[in-house]
């Protein structure tokens, strides 16, 4: 058994057209990546649109069934896994984070479609017939663009791929309320970005409210109003999902995860873990090695 889950860079895959991005039909994929039907991460983008196959997959301890007209986005830094019932087809792309940089003056425009927000719910869509179609169409054309032998300069199969994400988020009324209200989507965001980057250090509402220039009150009836949960939850969502994720890494301990985490001994990692999650560290663990589909 693995004591670590690995990671793969885009570089782990050959490459199609550019290094920064693989397209490929997931049949193929599937079988020629066997290793990837077992938790792994990525530090890049990835997608995939299943035409046939049945299931179970986990995004970030999250566990959703596999079937046709279903598309689901991952963003750098997840935790994901398969495991098909019945032999999966359709289409996949990865793309780094940096793929779009020459042709997007905004770096953060990804940041527009809720399913690249990184809440598994958010990222695992079913879609209608009409709009199967349509993104079936933009896939082959994708993949006709990577067997031409004209010189190495992608931007269209750039604009192609955009055009899928705009479909996906216009079938499934998905995009974020930016053009409603964008004051309030900009904090929210900028929030979303600070927990990120913080949320070893930074515990407190009050601390994220002092450097979004708001109160506590403000940011809090934000979260509660546009996302369905307080400030403070978000926060320790944040905390949890990390803990989970270095769990299954069996080479470190318990000790050592709350040290990453910034607890102040073990003992005050174990009583967070388990008042919010409902079990220790410790058994999360063994459970999730034992039932990898078994945990939500």
């Amino acid at each position: 058994m693995k004591k670590s889950i690995p990671v793969y860079d885009i570089q782990n895959f050959s490459a199609y057209k550019n290094d920064g991005i693989l397209v490929s039909r997931f049949g193929y994929y599937s079988q020629q990546h066997q290793h990837l039907h077992s938790a792994h991460r990525h530090s890049f983008y990835h997608l995939v649109f299943f035409t046939k196959g049945t299931g179970k997959q986990q995004i970030d301890f999250r566990t959703f069934d596999v079937k046709p007209n279903l598309i689901y986005f991952m963003i750098p830094g997840q935790v994901h896994s398969w495991n098909f019932e019945s032999e999966p087809d359709g289409y996949l792309i990865n793309f780094s984070a940096s793929y779009f940089s020459s042709l997007l003056l905004k770096q953060e425009y990804l940041d527009k479609f809720s399913f690249f927000s990184g809440k598994p719910e958010e990222q695992v869509l079913v879609l209608d017939t009409s709009t199967s179609e349509k993104l079936v169409t933009i896939f082959e054309e994708i993949l006709r663009e990577g067997n031409t032998e004209t010189p190495i300069n992608d931007d269209l199969v750039k604009v192609l791929l955009l055009r899928l994400l705009i479909e996906v988020a216009r079938a499934t009324d998905l995009q974020n309320k930016e053009d409603i209200n964008p004051y309030n989507h900009t904090i929210l965001r900028n929030f979303q970005q600070l927990i990120e980057k913080n949320y070893t250090q930074l515990r407190l509402p009050k601390q994220y409210a002092e450097l979004l220039y708001i109160t506590p009150n403000h940011l809090n009836a934000l979260c509660n109003d546009f996302l369905g949960n307080s400030a403070g939850k978000l926060i320790r969502d944040r905390i949890i999902l990390e803990a989970k994720r270095l769990l299954i890494n069996l080479d470190l301990r318990v000790v050592e995860i709350a040290e990453k985490l910034n607890f102040e001994d073990q003992s005050y990692f174990v009583k967070f873990f388990k008042k919010y999650e409902g079990t220790t560290p410790d058994r999360f663990r063994k459970q999730y090695i034992t039932t990898p589909y078994g945990t939500e």
